[in-house]
């Protein structure tokens, strides 16, 4: 769902800049005590930027969902329910920022909409649901997977409301808004099927092996709690050989950099090549006739490939392992600098306290 520019008009683009600038701006702050929450902070900033990184490399994988269209991950839910909502606008937020600049995929004059549609919206809209699903479901693993399933689906047409939203407002094309608003929604529902069973099955592995790194997952392990005089009280914990939060995430992290690296590098050249729910909408309505060449169209890497090399495989395989390792370095070092200001500020915040 990468919006090109030229669909949406300049004022509309500019105000929607805002408002992704000021949800980047809220969430980094909201970010720093995300960041510094649970398992200790010097772990979760390599956590959240391979969050990053697994997502841009499962957009690469455009899966089936009509004659001639295709889906792919907007991962606004994935990444909230594994790092947080703050943390998970940031994760989308720098996806965008590497498809954007390196490899020309969604317009930079709408790289406010696409924050916007594809991380603000989705984030607000699935991590809301979610919390509600868990809230009401049973304190299970199963309930945080299928809370997850949910609110992906949920999501995706949300995602594809917002775009019709301010292509009603800001479009430059006259394709009446009732027929834009009907096919979006219409494919992105189907879009979201595949989105909520992605979102489902890797929420449900990290928890199979770390419940303790999952945003979402946290207190599932309530405490054993005994009747003492009529009033329920905290049992004192079982003696363990170390607490999971004790553990070290670096085998996590290794597999999932490494899945992420076989997902881009090798899995992409199998996906499918028919265009997505936005390019096919707007290829059959009319909404493309204004469409802008990206101002990034001379990149090395432009279309998920490095320009030079012949071989498809190769060049595809390769500017998607580029991209793994360009997202997870930006988010893992956005993050970390996030987490470093939080450390410099507790100080702080401790002696106010205690004035």
């Amino acid at each position: 769902m990468h919006v090109p520019d030229g669909f949406i008009n300049a004022p509309v683009s500019v105000a929607a800049g805002v408002v992704a600038a000021g949800a980047v701006a809220v969430s980094l702050r909201g970010a720093r005590r995300e960041l510094g929450e649970g398992h200790g902070g010097e772990r979760t900033a390599p956590l959240a930027g391979l969050v990053a990184a697994f997502i841009f490399a499962v957009q690469m994988l455009n899966f089936p969902v009509a004659a001639g269209t295709s889906g792919h991950l907007l991962g606004g839910a994935l990444a909230a329910i594994l790092v947080g909502p703050w943390t998970g606008v940031l994760c989308i937020a720098v996806v965008l920022l590497m498809q954007g600049i390196l490899f020309a995929d969604g317009g930079l004059t709408a790289l406010g909409v696409n924050i916007t549609v594809m991380g603000v919206v989705t984030v607000l809209v699935a991590y809301g649901l979610f919390r509600g699903l868990v809230l009401l479901l049973p304190r299970t693993r199963a309930s945080v997977t299928a809370a997850s399933f949910v609110a992906a689906l949920v999501s995706v047409p949300a995602a594809a409301a917002a775009f019709t939203a301010l292509y009603a407002v800001g479009g430059t094309t006259d394709v009446p808004v009732s027929k834009v608003l009907t096919a979006m929604v219409g494919v992105h529902t189907l879009i979201g099927i595949g989105e909520a069973v992605i979102t489902a099955l890797t929420v449900g592995a990290v928890i199979a092996v770390r419940p303790d790194l999952v945003h979402g997952a946290r207190g599932l392990a309530a405490p054993l709690q005994l009747r003492v005089g009529g009033e329920l009280v905290d049992a004192a914990p079982a003696a363990r050989p170390a607490p999971a939060a004790a553990r070290s995430p670096k085998k996590l992290w290794i597999g999932g950099l490494v899945t992420a690296l076989v997902l881009a590098g090798f899995v992409s050249f199998y996906a499918s090549a028919d265009p997505d729910g936005l390019e096919k909408v707007a290829a059959d309505k009319g909404i493309d006739s204004k469409v802008e060449d990206h101002a990034a169209a001379d990149s090395p890497l432009a279309d998920y490939g490095v320009q030079g090399i012949e071989a498809p495989r190769l060049s595809g395989g390769l500017a998607g392992a580029i991209g793994v390792g360009a997202t997870l370095a930006v988010g893992t070092g956005t993050f970390w600098v996030v987490r470093r200001r939080r450390t410099h500020a507790e100080p702080t915040e401790t002696t106010e306290s205690t004035a």
